[in-house]
């Protein structure tokens, strides 16, 4: 029951945050400072992650078509679409539930329980206006540059791998001809759909509980560790169901 409340509440935040637009052109600087601190954190972990996961999935995938003759010149393929509609996405995700939702939980939970929440309602400023939703547009104008580049850095992992190990028997050319020729633009903005989808739950559920947080100091650190739960199972379900829209 309590993950279906977390969920309501995010939902009805968004709400909130959607009637703030109107204010957006003032709130331009604050969106850009979020979008660039969240891209600026997350970046070199997304790359180093994706460049291995791209390696892995070629070196495993190789090798169990290794036994099939022929099959191995599809590996280029099969990399491409696992990265850009599945793998990128969601390794971006999850690496921004970690690494910015945590830390926007911490913040907006800190600032809650020492009453600077309070202070800004009684001086009739809206938190969603000033803390929310300028978060959510930085996430949001982000989120596709972290998820493109967790593609090309994944295309890239599978591609040194190819080259470099002897049980795939095919050249880096077939790799890339391979990947061009299945990897389409539909395919590209299935991921990207999934990843903005994604950027805007992790937000939501992190200002949300963030906000929600009474008590003293010990607080934090729980709201933290459910931003972490409540993310995941979040990703995770709308995942299954983006894929069944988008297939």
């Amino acid at each position: 029951m309590k993950i279906l409340q977390d969920w309501q509440l995010a939902f009805m935040l968004l709400w909130e945050s959607i009637k703030e637009l109107k204010y957006l052109p003032r709130q331009l600087n604050r969106c850009f400072e979020h979008g660039c601190n969240m891209g600026y954190k997350t970046l070199p972990i997304v790359g180093i992650l994706s460049l291995f996961m791209g390696g892995i999935l070629a070196l495993q995938t190789g090798y169990s078509l290794s036994k099939l003759p022929g099959v191995q010149s599809y590996l280029g393929s099969i990399v491409g679409l696992s990265m850009c509609r599945e793998l990128g996405p969601l390794m971006t995700a999850f690496l921004l539930t970690g690494r910015v939702g945590s830390a926007i939980t911490a913040e907006l939970a800190s600032m809650s329980v020492y009453q600077e929440i309070d202070a800004l309602r009684t001086m009739n400023l809206s938190p969603t206006r000033l803390l929310v939703m300028p978060r959510i547009v930085g996430g949001l104008l982000m989120m596709p540059f972290l998820t493109m580049f967790s593609n090309v850095l994944g295309w890239i992992g599978g591609w040194f791998v190819v080259k470099t190990v002897d049980i795939i028997s095919i050249d880096g050319g077939i790799y890339w001809r391979s990947l061009k020729q299945y990897v389409d633009f539909d395919s590209l903005n299935d991921g990207l759909i999934k990843a903005e989808v994604f950027a805007l739950t992790i937000i939501l559920m992190s200002c949300s509980i963030g906000l929600r947080t009474k008590g003293g100091p010990r607080e934090i650190g729980a709201s933290v560790t459910s931003t972490l739960v409540q993310s995941m199972i979040a990703i995770l379900t709308l995942d299954y169901f983006l894929t069944k829209v988008l297939l």
